[in-house]
């Protein structure tokens, strides 16, 4: 990968599916350095996925062998006809298959939406949720 250098990697830690896959999955996430602009960078990765078998058709929660993800970016949000970029990823906050090993290489990486740093993300998502207190009719 001569246009991608890699400074930091996560431990892999595995995951349930999200969608109706009865397999586990295996997720990670790498601090990278590139010079290519995030379109560039998300054909580049789709490139590497395919190296590795990965075939782009039918359902888009099924399992595959790589999902690589652009995440965030140090120039900020980014917000492109491509229905497939946007930057942040939009289920940042809301995945802890994602926040977990995110918060391992970048902790203080800001969500530019949210203001929040990834560990700041990763505590909320992992904060115990109260339990609906409201009085239910039989």
């Amino acid at each position: 990968m001569d246009d991608i250098d890699v400074f930091a990697h996560s431990a892999t830690i595995q995951s349930s599916p999200m969608g109706p896959s009865s397999r586990r999955f295996a997720n990670a996430a790498a601090v990278i350095s590139t010079e290519l602009e995030p379109p560039a960078l998300l054909v580049r990765l789709q490139e590497i996925e395919s190296h590795f078998g990965r075939v782009r058709r039918g359902q888009s929660w099924r399992a595959r062998v790589l999902d690589l993800d652009i995440l965030l970016w140090s120039g900020g949000m980014w917000a492109d006809s491509n229905p497939g970029l946007s930057i942040p990823h939009p289920g940042l906050s809301s995945r802890g298959f994602v926040l977990t090993p995110a918060a391992m290489v970048a902790p203080d990486w800001r969500d530019p939406v949210s203001g929040l740093n990834i560990r700041h993300l990763q505590s909320r998502f992992n904060r115990p949720k109260a339990l609906d207190q409201s009085p239910h009719r039989h």
